[in-house]
């Protein structure tokens, strides 16, 4: 391999801070060191539809386990499914597509709600009131302060 520099033929001519750099990187496993954290799933975020094929697969899942009652296994099912869905034509698979369909229209409008609620927000409603007592107490405070201060005088 003409050109190619081996890590004995670096550290031969001095670049040992090179190779240095690559073996730390190599360290990390391959990956980067600096992971981005996950945003936190908001729970009242509606759930996005089934697909055609999980639509079909909730019929398929019953009538496998009234065929085959003593299978445990997932896989065998989800096997099993699969290949019924390729063997099906567009005509049989067209019910399990409308109401996929059907569950995608109704998503479209709750998430629609959602982020209205989002936008409209309770969210800055909730912020504005949490400012609003803060600047209350603080304000409290203060007086209670120069009133406090105010008879410490009147003392003397």
């Amino acid at each position: 391999m003409k050109g190619a520099k081996s890590k004995s033929d670096a550290t031969k001519n001095g670049d040992k801070l090179s190779v240095k750099r690559k073996v730390a990187a190599n360290d990390a496993g391959g990956r980067k060191t600096s992971k981005k954290e996950k945003a936190v799933k908001d729970p009242n975020k509606p759930k996005r539809p089934a697909s055609a094929f999980f639509v079909f697969m909730e019929d398929f899942r019953t009538q496998f386990k009234e065929k085959h009652p003593n299978n445990k296994s997932v896989s065998v099912v989800g096997k099993a499914g699969g290949d019924k869905w390729k063997s099906l034509s567009d005509a049989e698979k067209a019910p399990y597509v409308a109401k996929a369909e059907k569950r995608k229209v109704e998503y479209n409008k709750t998430m629609d709600a959602y982020n209205k609620k989002l936008a409209g927000g309770s969210n800055a409603d909730d912020d504005e009131e949490e400012e609003s007592d803060k600047s209350k107490s603080e304000v409290n405070d203060e007086d209670e302060e120069e009133e406090g201060s105010d008879e410490e005088e009147d003392d003397d």
